[in-house]
């Protein structure tokens, strides 16, 4: 996984990493971000959340969103986001 996310997948990835790592539970993070647990849930997932929510479960992490301009992903990432499996997690 990369530290600069580039699909909603990848960014599940990271937020989940994060969340693990400092030995949080999904319902901790939407208490500290003052969200419902399902949105810790969707943003790992992938699927789609507000702006709002997305800085909310980011300052509950620790974390800051850093915008660069970036060209789109190249088909190879998004074929190989498409064929994760989501069973193996």
């Amino acid at each position: 996984m990369t530290d600069t996310p580039r699909l909603p997948s990848e960014l599940g990835d990271l937020l989940r990493s994060r969340r693990e790592e400092l030995g949080l539970g999904k319902k901790a993070v939407a208490e500290r971000a003052g969200r419902v647990r399902e949105v810790v849930y969707r943003l790992e997932g992938g699927q789609e959340a507000s702006v709002s929510t997305l800085l909310d479960v980011l300052r509950a992490l620790n974390l800051v969103m850093h915008i660069v301009p970036a060209g789109l992903p190249s088909m190879a990432q998004v074929a190989a986001a498409f064929n994760k499996d989501d069973d193996a997690s």
